[in-house]
């Protein structure tokens, strides 16, 4: 859809966030807490963003953009080439990154530009009058997004800062900052993958992997997802249509689907959007995306087409 920047607003020296209303001036489908949206900068270049505004806006989005000094055009173009009044095309709000609706409490780990999707969720958490605290890494009050906001109520009582905390010592905190919840509580995290990474060792230590929750901003080192399979070759099978193609070696399920007419929506490409998955109903797939859960992934009954491959010779979508 079109949308309209309303406002812009420089929450540090590299974080800008924008408050984005329909051309149209219809009202926004609802969303949950967690959700990111696509947007189209200037020149071209689609990225994904998180929501981090009140949830029960339902007249606009608003995200907030880190200007990243290796930019391929996204992020770049947002803050130089994007002003108030400007038109930028954006998707719908999807979500993979929901708070559990089972939790009683809950435990919010933010690091640099990862708070936003946890902003949204202290919204939320403070409407419902929940049980919440968000701890709040970043390297200094100046680089700190939403600390205005974040230092004064209702959110003051829920918030713990944390500046300058060295690498070596972030285990430690964060251990503190566990400890001082129930064992019950469930834990969600954003933010740099080594941050993200020491929040969940430390909570698989005191609760199951099904109370850590995460989301991705890039997605983790090829090296690190791929499997003992390496880029082998195999076939896909479309249930509907009993249709078999090879995906050779070099090639993604996705472009062999587009290349037999079979066009499945895509986004980011890199395996954190999720927008490209869908169920699968026979064989052992290689998942090598950031977006499905573990306990997703271990399922094996869905399949993440821009990155995944297999580890049989055959997987069966449900196409």
């Amino acid at each position: 859809m079109k949308m309209i920047v309303e406002k812009i607003v420089d929450e540090t020296a590299e974080v800008r966030s924008f408050r984005l209303v329909r051309a149209d001036g219809a009202r926004l489908e609802a969303y949950e807490p967690g959700a990111h949206v696509d947007v189209t900068a200037p020149g071209g270049v689609t990225r994904q963003y998180s929501l981090c505004g009140a949830p029960g806006d339902d007249r606009a989005y608003t995200i907030a953009v880190k200007k990243e000094p290796q930019s391929r055009g996204g992020s770049r173009a947002l803050h130089e080439a994007v002003t108030v009044g400007s038109e930028l095309e954006v998707g719908t709000a999807r979500n993979l990154f929901a708070l559990d609706p089972a939790a009683t409490e809950h435990v919010l780990f933010a690091a640099g530009i990862g708070i936003t999707p946890l902003l949204a969720m202290a919204y939320r958490l403070v409407e419902r009058s929940h049980a919440f605290t968000l701890h709040y890494f970043v390297r200094s009050p100046e680089y700190a997004a939403f600390a205005d906001l974040l230092a004064a109520p209702p959110f003051a009582h829920h918030v713990r800062f944390h500046y300058g905390v060295a690498r070596a010592d972030m285990p430690r905190y964060i251990d503190a900052c566990m400890n001082a919840a129930s064992p019950q509580a469930h834990v969600y995290t954003c933010g740099p993958g080594p941050f993200m990474d020491a929040v969940v060792a430390c909570a698989v230590r005191s609760r199951g992997e099904e109370a850590v929750h995460l989301e991705h901003f890039q997605a983790a080192a090829p090296a690190a997802n791929a499997s003992a399979t390496g880029d082998a070759a195999f076939e896909v099978a479309i249930a509907s249509s009993g249709q078999v193609l090879p995906v050779p070696a070099g090639s993604t399920i996705v472009d062999v689907l587009a290349g037999a007419g079979i066009v499945i929506d895509t986004s980011c490409r890199e395996g954190i959007c999720g927008t490209c998955v869908v169920p699968l109903l026979g064989g052992t797939p290689d998942h090598r995306d950031n977006c499905l859960s573990k306990k997703e992934k271990a399922a094996n009954d869905q399949i993440c087409l821009c990155v995944s491959r297999a580890c049989s010779p055959r997987l069966v979508l449900d196409l």
